[in-house]
């Protein structure tokens, strides 16, 4: 519904730690007009230059809690809002290059009154803040 939405326009960057790049992350909000828990949530697979990378491997962090697929499944007291923008970690040691990549998401929620897996889906050209 709200898929154009999906990927936000800032926060693309490489992520460091201890002073090793050891992936990206970018921005993304709910395709749902509503907000589910997070054991709702499926997961995400993203592709950057159309490499893919598979949903079970990213981190998934709202409001300072950073989550992996396996955590969300059981997690009952966390929720993420319609609107609210979350972060994706994409484990890839050396990150991205510099420059602009094509970035696309899909997102996998379970809606409690559809029979099916919905899914959101965005594709945007980002910049890789420094």
């Amino acid at each position: 519904m709200f898929d154009r939405y999906l990927i936000g326009e800032n926060g693309f960057r490489n992520v460091v730690e201890d002073g090793k790049t050891t992936g990206f992350q970018l921005e993304v909000r709910i395709a749902y007009y509503r907000g589910l828990g997070l054991s709702m949530l499926e997961g995400f697979e993203v592709a950057a230059d159309e490499k893919q990378f598979p949903r079970e491997d990213n981190l998934f962090t709202v409001r300072g809690r950073t989550f992996t697929q396996k955590q969300m499944e059981t997690e009952y007291d966390e929720r993420w809002e319609m609107g609210e923008v979350a972060h994706i970690t994409v484990p890839l040691p050396g990150g991205l290059a510099a420059g602009k990549h094509e970035i696309s998401v899909v997102e996998y929620l379970r809606v409690s009154y559809v029979p099916f897996i919905t899914t959101g889906k965005d594709k945007k050209t980002l910049t890789l803040e420094s």
